[in-house]
């Protein structure tokens, strides 16, 4: 949009109307998410909320988030209108119509497990907006990561529902290519219905305030946020600013990777320069630009002002350079399945070099992963396959003035837990420990978060176990003289076959521990005061007083 464009938008509506569409859009996302989740068959949308919903103007601009989302999931969502529009020519497109896609390479998607289904919003018979929404099919649980060919079915933009109703073709060709049907079929007819949803709240606005209001409030709403971004960049001072940090990760087996950035403050903009990265590995973990997009745009929003409405107006004084190739942007037919290990460092990597600029707002380093685990094979007692798949939380980074959090995820994961009872009840596995790990966050005036542990017994034959998480051979570190918190680990009990880039195969009676790294601290340790040291052992969060000043 132009900068007149701009003006006009700002001088025909009324900001007090502006701020009401604000808030309604919003709420038409929230009720889209909380729609897919009730209405879900999985466990990991159901129970863990794996999932995303967003509203999209005409032109594919992002105008509303769900809160209940990961912000990684914008990078599933940002791509997806234009890469539609790119296949299906706007006079084509029909009420009724419903588009899906997965594949990274050709919009929409940041890895293939997560499908979105895109509808568009007719008012007055023109294209006005889109629902979207995103949910994480747990199902490809037993796949290699050499290459993306590799991780599951690759969906370009195709039309998956006309005159509301899906394509059967194309749904039978989805499912004939997933290990477990049954609840990918439920599952998409829950995305189904979130959309129906949206477009239904937004036709409502529409009959109330009119398409041309609508879609010039829309308009202003991005300008707004585009103003109030720019004002809080300006807070940041100018500089330029670099940082490193080592990533690791199982499929990497004892190599670490030196992951830079370099940030350029400069008045109300800001660039972010990530020359010299690594070549994308033949891994799991490269990240797609939308991944990195996504990534960025969560760290920028939690450093100027966390308040800053979730759409694309928080995207325009942000430039992002990164070489193509590289592991966080890479190519077809680089592997992206565990691309959030990644993300979850780009985050420490901004959050490290904002650091000197505004000390009082970043924290120390989180637990850097997104501890992935899935078990699959086949339950004896359905006769079905299973995939299970959780992502378990660990430390939280301390705060200048607050310790950091414990046992949480952290950054671009927001999902919740699966709870031991519905893990129990739904698949032939056993929860013998869920704990927070003593001494794990960082010493420091203030604390870091604590990791998980996680105990999990198999009670079948030969279910394959995959892991994905890092910080296993660095620690999450520390600022202004913080420590850092311990590392990541997997135990297994004794015979069982052990874990070899990230994976193994177990048998009944075997046991794997999910360790997850704990968080840095923040400050002197020695200005931690008594009270709060009689605390950390009261609470369990150390062994002993000491521990509090050397962990």
């Amino acid at each position: 949009m132009n900068a007149h464009a701009h003006r006009t938008a700002e001088e025909t509506v009324d900001p007090v109307l502006v701020e009401v569409m604000g808030s309604a859009l919003a709420s038409i996302v929230e009720e889209m998410g909380e729609t897919l989740v009730r209405a879900a068959y999985s466990s990991n949308i159901k129970e863990r909320r794996d999932c995303t919903a967003g509203l999209f103007d005409a032109e594919g601009h992002m105008l509303a988030q769900a809160e209940l989302a990961s912000p990684v999931h914008l990078g599933s969502l940002i791509g997806v209108v234009a890469a539609v529009l790119e296949r299906f020519p706007a006079d084509e497109i029909r009420p009724g119509d419903t588009f899906l896609s997965n594949d990274p390479y050709s919009g929409g998607g940041s890895h293939l497990p997560d499908m979105v289904l895109v509808t568009p919003v007719f008012a007055d018979g023109q294209l006005t907006a889109w629902a979207a929404n995103l949910a994480h099919h747990a199902d490809f649980g037993d796949r290699g990561h050499a290459h993306i060919f590799q991780e599951g079915v690759r969906v370009p933009p195709v039309r998956f529902a006309r005159d509301g109703a899906i394509v059967e073709d194309v749904f039978q060709l989805v499912l004939t290519n997933c290990q477990v049907p049954a609840e990918r079929k439920a599952d998409f007819r829950a995305q189904m219905a979130a959309n129906r949803l949206a477009a239904s709240r937004y036709g409502e606005l529409v009959e109330r305030y009119g398409r041309a209001t609508m879609t010039t409030a829309s308009a202003a709403l991005l300008d707004y946020t585009e103003r109030r971004t720019r004002a809080a960049i300006v807070e940041v001072p100018d500089g330029t600013y670099t940082f490193t940090d080592r990533f690791d990760c199982p499929e990497l087996g004892e190599e670490e990777l030196d992951l830079r950035l370099q940030v350029t403050v400069a008045g109300d903009r800001l660039h972010f320069d990530f020359a010299d990265n690594p070549p994308q590995v033949r891994a799991s973990v490269n990240m797609v630009w939308t991944a990195l997009y996504a990534t960025v745009y969560y760290a920028v929003k939690t450093l100027v002002d966390p308040d800053i409405p979730s759409n694309a107006g928080l995207h325009r004084p942000i430039r992002i350079e990164a070489p193509l190739g590289s592991i966080v942007n890479c190519v077809e037919p680089a592997a992206v399945n565990g691309r959030t290990e990644t993300c979850q460092r780009v985050v420490d990597l901004i959050h490290g070099a904002l650091a000197p600029a505004v000390p009082d707002r970043v924290t120390a380093a989180s637990n850097g992963a997104n501890t992935g685990v899935h078990f699959s094979g086949l339950d004896s007692g359905t006769g079905r396959y299973f995939v299970y798949l959780e992502t378990i939380g660990g430390g939280s980074g301390a705060r200048a003035t607050k310790d950091g959090l414990d046992g949480v995820q952290v950054h671009v994961t927001n999902t919740s837990n699966l709870p031991v009872e519905a893990l129990e009840t739904e698949y032939p596995l056993v929860v013998e420990a869920y704990e927070l790990v003593p001494d794990s966050g960082g010493a420091g005036r203030t604390r870091g978060g604590m990791g998980i542990r996680r105990t999990v017994r198999v009670e079948e034959h030969d279910v394959r176990f995959q892991l994905d998480t890092s910080r296993q051979l660095s620690r999450p570190w520390g600022l202004e003289g913080g420590l850092p918190g311990t590392s990541a680990r997997v135990e297994l009990s004794d015979g069982a076959q052990p874990v070899t880039g990230g994976a193994t195969v177990l048998q009944p009676g075997d046991r794997v521990s999910i360790v997850t790294a704990g968080a840095g601290g923040y400050g002197d340790p020695a200005a931690r005061g008594p009270r709060e040291l009689d605390r950390d052992v009261r609470e369990g969060s150390v062994t002993d007083t000491s521990a509090s000043t050397t962990t």
